[in-house]
């Protein structure tokens, strides 16, 4: 649970579930007018379906506080280890018709 100190200091607590993480190499990103879902997906060989292991509901502002984190760690990665190649990685294209729920706007 987060809580906010005087100061504007936030304290976060991160379960050691949590903290472990999962493997995703594919964001579904879907919104409707209140809100912007993120489903992260691990398309793996092994499988025969990509499940969903994770899913983030965010507002429309916070999305794009998330854009802007994420803009600028990206420039800041780049700058100290160099530009980061977005070849597919060896990956299958993507298909526009997975099956998910349609954007809407």
């Amino acid at each position: 649970m987060e809580q906010q100190n005087a100061g504007n200091e936030l304290s976060i607590e991160l379960k050691e579930d949590i903290a472990l993480g999962v493997y995703s190499n594919l964001a579904i990103i879907t919104h409707s007018a209140a809100e912007f879902i993120i489903d992260f997906v691990s398309m793996l060989p092994a499988l025969a379906k990509a499940p969903v292991v994770s899913r983030v509901i965010l507002t429309p502002e916070n999305a794009k506080r998330l854009m802007s984190a994420l803009q600028e760690n990206v420039l800041k990665f780049e700058t100290a280890h160099g530009i980061i190649k977005v070849d597919g990685g060896g990956l299958p294209p993507i298909p526009m018709n997975f099956g998910g729920p349609t954007a809407q706007a």
